[in-house]
């Protein structure tokens, strides 16, 4: 595996895959609390299944206080 950060490539399509990633995993999200099912998601190459709760806890984790 390359070490090297995706972003930081010459080729601005590569580049800009990681940022196309991060949208595609936000919209798999989305659908997983939408209808109320699971992800299945690497966290330190450990397989882990996210419910949409687990998911809704993070969102709101993220969300700025107010």
């Amino acid at each position: 595996m390359n070490p090297k950060d995706i972003r930081t490539s010459s080729d601005p399509d590569l580049a800009g895959s990681f940022a196309a990633i991060q949208r595609a995993a936000r919209s798999a999200q989305d659908l997983a609390i939408k209808t109320n099912t699971s992800i299945l998601v690497s966290i330190d190459g450990k397989d882990v299944e996210l419910t949409a709760a687990d998911l809704i806890k993070m969102r709101e984790k993220e969300a700025p206080h107010q």
